[in-house]
């Protein structure tokens, strides 16, 4: 349920949502969205008072997770020098005159064209680059994952990869489907096992249960460190 407030004249949307919790829960998300859990019995008129005690904290995150994703917009020209983010680390790209090719040694990402000022063709080369390493990666963790998974009587999912503006991934556990955000290729590779080991276990449990997090902690005991990372990396809201 999405609300409006206004803090300190500054329209505020939030997202509400009614769950089984002792007390008002807030959290501001690095996409600068605010989400407010609160049980059943609680009025708005309460939610609101408590949003307005903490108004200088709200708008402080909000401001701060604003000028942090700013400075993260992967805004590239496709020429030398420029850094592109996988698994956790930086590559620096090199491009070269010649036959079509892309490649990286883990240190540097190598593109040859035979037009070198082609921008459109470069982006295009290495999204699809980046497309295929995201397969791979995230194949390679499905099977792993699914080792854990099969003995539950879970079927092996169908994978999807596509851009997601806000979000880490999905789980469509009747249909059987688990979808990726592609970006999670720039991720350090244990930050994107939590990913894929949540929506596994969304074929245990549905939602957000407390028996969905034992279940996670139970299997990745340091799940809260590898979210932390995942956060600091896409700036995204989560799952």
């Amino acid at each position: 349920m999405r609300k409006i407030i206004y803090l300190d004249g500054r329209k505020i949307v939030y997202e509400l949502e009614r769950k089984k919790v002792k007390n008002i829960n807030l959290r501001i998300r690095f996409d600068c969205s605010v989400y407010v859990s609160a049980n059943d019995n609680t009025l708005i008129s309460t939610i609101e008072d408590f949003l307005r005690d903490k108004s200088g904290y709200i708008l402080s995150a909000l401001e701060k997770y604003k000028k942090i994703s700013k400075s993260a917009e992967n805004k590239h020209n496709y020429v030398t020098g420029e850094s592109f983010k996988y698994l956790g680390e930086e590559l620096r790209l090199v491009v070269k005159k010649g036959k079509r090719s892309i490649s990286s040694d883990g240190v540097y990402l190598t593109l040859s064209v035979r037009n070198v000022k082609d921008t459109a063709l470069k982006e295009r080369l290495i999204k699809k680059w980046y497309y295929t390493q995201c397969c791979e990666v995230a194949m390679d963790i499905f099977v792993e994952m699914y080792q854990i998974f099969k003995k539950y009587n879970v079927t092996m999912p169908s994978l999807v990869l596509r851009n997601m503006v806000s979000r880490w991934g999905s789980c469509r556990p009747k249909r059987g489907i688990i979808t990726l955000n592609k970006r999670l290729i720039e991720a350090p590779r244990n930050a994107f096992e939590y990913v894929v080991m949540h929506e596994f276990i969304h074929f245990l449990y549905p939602n957000h249960s407390r028996d969905f997090y034992g279940m996670l902690t139970k299997l990745m005991p340091d799940w809260k460190g590898r979210k932390r990372v995942l956060e600091e990396t896409l700036f995204l809201a989560g799952e």
